[in-house]
């Protein structure tokens, strides 16, 4: 059984984007995959230097809408037609035209819901703990800053080793993130 880490990474600055970016490219060839880079606006471009894979939160969204309008279906066919049946003016007790607008807005609501919730989830918030917030020039990531940071969990991590490699990409600033 492998002890756990005592760091949980090495943070490193850049200046510019575009360094990050090469940053980011240089990084994930090396063979490190647990990376996570840090900017104050979203950029594609370092999105696809740290090699994110598509996100699961669409089909989150289309099985949420689904149960939502089975829901609001069954719902209403079990009300008109099993629980409290209305005969008016001879009509039909089961007549589905006049549940598409319950049906559409449940489908919606539910939706809505499980995009909120899973967008949550999947981006493992609320976070109200981090440990590279104990880093002082972090607090200016989301202002004007760019960072990357290399966990320790990372299977190729050593701590002399990616601090010299980290050092060779030429950051503004490096350092080591305690746990």
């Amino acid at each position: 059984m492998s002890e756990k880490p005592q760091i949980y990474g090495l943070l490193a600055e850049f200046p510019h984007v575009d360094r990050l970016v090469r940053a980011c490219r240089a990084t994930r060839e090396a063979g490190y995959r647990n990376m996570d880079a840090y900017t104050p606006f979203p950029s594609e471009e370092v999105i696809e230097a740290l090699g994110f894979r598509r996100t699961r939160l669409p089909l989150l969204v289309l099985i949420g809408g689904l149960i939502g309008c089975l829901g609001g279906f069954a719902l209403q066919s079990y009300a008109m037609g099993v629980s409290y049946p209305l005969n008016v003016g001879g009509r039909a007790l089961w007549s589905w035209p006049a549940f598409i607008p319950v049906t559409f807005e449940l489908t919606v609501l539910a939706a809505a819901g499980t995009a909120v919730l899973g967008m949550l989830a999947l981006n493992g918030l609320p976070q109200p703990y981090h440990p590279l917030f104990h880093i002082e020039r972090f607090a200016s990531a989301s202002r004007d800053r760019l960072f990357l940071c290399i966990e320790a969990r990372d299977p190729l991590f050593d701590v002399a080793k990616t601090r010299q490699f980290l050092e060779s990409l030429e950051p503004t600033y490096c350092t080591e993130v305690p746990r």
